[in-house]
């Protein structure tokens, strides 16, 4: 009997090149990583800015809180440098629903008392990618905290609207036995997504 070990170890490639400036206008570009590159001879110091994330979003809403994202979007320049930042605003109380990011790995720094996951802390916390996750801003008064992720694309699906609001429906038979809910409750969330 013979017995075979091996070892693999797999890791974004490093960059071809320095800067990969994303455009939309593909006259003259090469395409890489989801994105068109802009000639690195017209890039600016504006492809590589954001302004505004010290600007507290609007928590005017269902959820109570907003969500800025600085991603590739956002700065064209972060095409193929594999990150993204988000600032996370809440009102008292406000929360930011279960989610998850199917492409990136979050580390987030809580700046005022939230209550994260499952636990309740000043503290930074790294959660996995793929990993339903959520925040809930315990205190009287708002909230930030500031998240890096490590995508230029992270993704976001928030599992409620998924489950909730897909389009077409989920079948409400199915889901009340899945959340082990009545139907009726499942039609009335289904109405609200």
């Amino acid at each position: 009997m013979a017995l075979a070990s091996s070892l693999a170890s797999a890791s974004d490639p490093s960059p071809l090149q320095d800067t990969c400036v994303a455009i939309d206008e593909p006259k003259n570009a090469v395409f890489v990583n989801g994105k068109f590159c802009k000639n690195p001879n017209l890039t600016v110091a504006e492809d590589f800015f954001y302004q505004g994330l010290n600007i507290p979003g609007n928590t005017t809403n269902r959820v109570g809180s907003n969500v800025t994202t600085v991603n590739v979007d956002a700065i064209p320049g972060l095409n193929t440098l594999g990150i993204s930042l988000v600032r996370i605003d809440y009102a008292p109380y406000g929360q930011n629903p279960p989610h998850a990011h199917p492409r990136a790995t979050e580390i987030l720094t809580v700046l005022e008392e939230l209550l994260v996951g499952f636990q309740s802390s000043k503290q930074g916390f790294c959660v996995p990618i793929g990993l339903i996750h959520f925040q809930f801003n315990i205190g009287h008064i708002n909230a930030v905290a500031i998240a890096g992720l490590n995508s230029q694309n992270p993704g976001v699906i928030t599992i409620a609207n998924a489950v909730f609001g897909s389009n077409p429906p989920i079948n409400p038979d199915f889901l009340a036995r899945a959340f082990q809910l009545d139907k009726k409750v499942v039609k009335y969330l289904q109405a609200r997504f």
